[in-house]
């Protein structure tokens, strides 16, 4: 490469240039599939500039699927989608155009990055599943063998759960799934401990089997359990690695308290860790059923780390409760795909699942400090950030005297959809709005522009 292609321009980084006129290079079929990059070393020496900062371009284009390290041959050239290369060929600015047009801001907490979904690689796995013959069958009642033994091995591997495939159950939903539960833990149980704020619809789940409901305040501190020996129940849903919604972590002292509270109790806690790949200041803490398996019920699902339409989630419960579900659900279908469970599988046991959880924890951690860095510079201290550590989304706590649905209202006058918070709460409500704002499928201008429009919208608005 030549110094000449790159002229450095002074308002943005260098690893950004860098990054964008490879990208155009690649997209423009003028470094083709296959080609390998020039070395770290070289390109910083060439253009003069730090290691650091050609490793920071390096590592963009890697996350976002344009080329990959293979040891010693250094980082080559990938080959691109047919439908995203003639995008990139026929509307170089596309990604702009739809960033300045009102109206297509939504902050839905509820979507994945769709354009770095690994739509050529899960197709081509999907093709070859489909000719195979057990694909051409009913599924098994509790799920595919196969597809329970690789959350098996990436359960230990990730969260430290020591679980057999025979305890792994698969369905459709997390609230399917807990219906399902709660089927068999009402021959037991009557009420269950919910936090507040807290998921929504597991709440719905329990009310759907007239389960008394008992609350545990949780605030941005973490929750409180000064009162948990007070309270009746002996069953608790807790979201521990990532609250729903607040974001908080539950310190590993909580969790030994938990899991002594369930002892004691002789009872049971839900481990709800929906998203716990995505914590980007440090590694994971471990699950709870890590601790003590005998008294944790786990549950997964692939909706929002890969892909919500897929309808893949999992449980994982002690032997105590495994027999009685296996025995009440022998004879029930299986709730969600085959051809999704056997393709997940492959995905997985091909190494494919690892490698997309290490790009997109990358990819939305840039998407997260994008997101908070607008927000600090357009509000200032008008607004607090929560949940900035981890996840798909913030809270944003807004000092503007304002009710949430205002801030709702006063958005989509100007095009943006952000999303309440109230429908959380039970008794623990804020003395302030707090709107949750999701960033996973939009990109950084289009955070950019939603955020401007925010604060338009909030500050100074219509009437003004």
């Amino acid at each position: 490469m030549k110094n000449t292609i790159f002229a450095f321009k002074d308002d943005s980084p260098k690893y950004k240039q860098i990054y964008e006129q490879f990208k155009l290079f690649i997209e423009s079929g003028d470094i083709p599939a296959g080609d390998p990059l020039p070395s770290i070393r070289g390109l910083a020496d060439s253009l003069q500039v730090s290691r650091n900062t050609t490793l920071m371009a390096y590592e963009q284009l890697v996350a976002e699927g344009y080329i990959r390290g293979e040891g010693r041959k250094g980082y080559i050239v990938n080959e691109l989608e047919p439908l995203l290369f003639q995008d990139a060929i026929v509307l170089p600015n596309k990604e702009q155009t739809k960033s300045v047009t009102p109206g297509l801001i939504d902050f839905r907490a509820g979507a994945v990055d769709q354009s770095h979904f690994p739509l050529k690689i899960w197709r081509r796995i999907a093709n070859r599943v489909l000719a195979l013959q057990e694909s051409f069958r009913y599924g098994e009642p509790f799920g595919e063998l196969c597809l329970r033994e690789q959350i098996s091995t990436y359960l230990l591997q990730s969260r430290g759960v020591k679980t057999d495939p025979n305890a792994v159950i698969i369905g459709s939903s997390t609230q399917q799934m807990l219906i399902y539960l709660g089927q068999i833990l009402k021959e037991e149980f009557t009420s269950i401990i919910v936090e507040d704020p807290g998921y929504d619809g597991a709440r719905e789940a329990f009310q759907f089997h007239s389960f008394t409901l008992e609350t545990l305040p949780v605030y941005e501190s973490g929750a409180d359990f000064s009162k948990l020996e007070e309270m009746t129940s002996r069953l608790i849903y807790v979201t521990p690695s990532h609250h729903s919604p607040i974001g908080v972590s539950m310190s590993i002292q909580q969790r030994q308290m938990l899991i002594h509270w369930a002892n004691k109790k002789h009872g049971f806690i839900i481990e709800d860790d929906y998203d716990s790949e995505f914590r980007y200041t440090q590694q994971p803490f471990p699950a709870l059923a890590s601790i003590d398996s005998t008294k944790v019920i786990y549950l997964g699902n692939f909706s929002k780390s890969f892909l919500p339409g897929i309808r893949l989630s999992y449980l994982v419960l002690p032997q105590k409760l495994l027999n009685r579900y296996k025995h009440r659900f022998k004879h029930f279908e299986s709730t969600t795909s085959l051809i999704s469970q056997l393709t997940m599988a492959k995905f997985m046991e091909e190494g494919e699942w690892n490698r997309h959880i290490k790009r997109m924890r990358l990819v939305y951690k840039r998407k997260m400090q994008c997101l908070v860095s607008e927000l600090i510079k357009h509000f200032n201290k008008t607004i607090s950030i929560i949940g900035e550590q981890s996840g798909l989304y913030v809270l944003v706590k807004v000092r503007l005297n304002h009710s949430e649905e205002w801030l709702i209202e006063q958005a989509s006058i100007y095009g943006v959809k952000v999303y309440p918070t109230s429908i959380y709460f039970i008794k623990n409500h804020s003395d302030e709005a707090i709107i949750k704002l999701g960033f996973s499928n939009l990109t950084c201008e289009e955070i950019q522009l939603g955020v401007e429009l925010l604060k338009k919208a909030w500050v100074r608005p219509p009437s003004c």
